[in-house]
């Protein structure tokens, strides 16, 4: 059997062209990693933003907005995180879906599972609010908490849910009652993730809507109307009571002052007639005779002008005496 050499030319163009083909690689291969670390080497730090560097997994600084450098390859690692100046939100019961003019909203299934709560009168009552929130700390916010979102959801809807276990369910629906829920729910969650020392702080707690159930809505709403009718027949009472009381005081005050002042008339009119009797007695004692014919003359002055048709007929006869024109005495007693 014959073997075929091979042609040494052949074997000399086969050893070049390996040559120059693993070292083509090698170049390739050494533009790439230049290229790639000089790509990765360059990061950019948005206005909002703060970055934390990460140097072999330790911190190594906190840039703020601009183009800063780092090493490649892994050895420096960012971390974006927004500063203070950027207020984020998380939204319980309820996800916004796009923000305008009317914002849209929607509640899934799992949405209304965070917002259905007991109160402490043992009824379900659907809350849906708002935490705002500004990150203070940047290195705790990265380093200190691994799932700071869901930390943040899970510390505010526990809250929230105490606090609205804590009470009635018209202290509940009020608005004074949502005033106070809001204001205690913001300083407990900022007190607890202090301790967490998360580097965050709760800016506000917003109920959006506190309402019942949908199930139960339409039965909740008669008595809700039912209420407001009571309150308003209550409020017309109380006005008619305030009309009619101090109308009747007046008329009472009245009365009485009316009573008083006839009460003092005639005590003075008794004093008066008791001191003219008195006066009249001490003059009759003094002179009989004169006194009785003054008395006598007085009632016949006073009681003549007041009678009617008088006539004055002597003893014997038949026709009145023309001695006194009683008529004209009684016309000028009257003028």
């Amino acid at each position: 059997m014959s073997s075929k050499k091979p042609d040494p030319a052949e074997q000399l163009i086969r050893r070049v062209i390996g040559g120059l083909t693993g070292t083509t690689v090698a170049i390739g291969l050494l533009v790439v990693l230049v290229a790639a670390g000089a790509l990765t080497s360059v990061y950019t730090v948005e206005p909002e933003e703060r970055a934390v560097v990460t140097r072999f997994g330790a911190l190594h600084d906190v840039r703020g907005s601009g183009l800063h450098f780092k090493i490649p390859f892994g050895v420096d690692v960012i971390e974006r995180v927004p500063n203070e100046r950027r207020v984020l939100n998380e939204e319980f019961g309820f996800r916004t879906r796009s923000v305008g003019s009317r914002s849209d909203y929607a509640q899934l299934p799992e949405h209304l599972a965070e917002a259905l709560m007991l109160t402490g009168d043992l009824n379900v009552v659907e809350v849906q609010w708002v935490v705002q929130y500004r990150i203070t700390d940047p290195v705790q916010f990265v380093h200190n908490i691994r799932e700071r979102k869901r930390t943040i959801r899970d510390v505010s809807e526990a809250v929230m849910r105490r606090i609205v276990g804590n009470r009635l369910l018209s202290e509940t629906l009020s608005g004074q009652g949502r005033t106070e829920i809001s204001h205690l729910a913001q300083i407990e969650i900022g007190e607890i993730l202090s301790e967490y020392q998360m580097g965050v702080a709760i800016r506000t707690v917003e109920l959006q809507d506190v309402v019942p159930p949908a199930t139960v809505r339409p039965s909740y709403n008669a008595v809700n109307e039912a209420q407001q009718e009571r309150e308003r027949l209550i409020n017309e009472a109380e006005k008619r009571r305030n009309q009619e009381i101090p109308r009747a005081k007046g008329e009472a005050e009245q009365l009485i002052n009316e009573a008083e002042g006839y009460r003092a008339e005639r005590i003075n009119r008794a004093l008066g007639d008791a001191s003219r009797f008195r006066a009249v007695a001490l003059e009759y004692r003094q002179s009989p005779d004169v006194t009785r014919r003054r008395l006598y003359l007085e009632t016949l002055d006073e009681v003549l002008p007041k009678a009617g048709q008088i006539y004055v007929i002597e003893p014997g006869s038949s026709s009145p005496l023309p001695l006194m024109n009683l008529d004209s005495s009684r016309a000028r007693g009257a003028k």
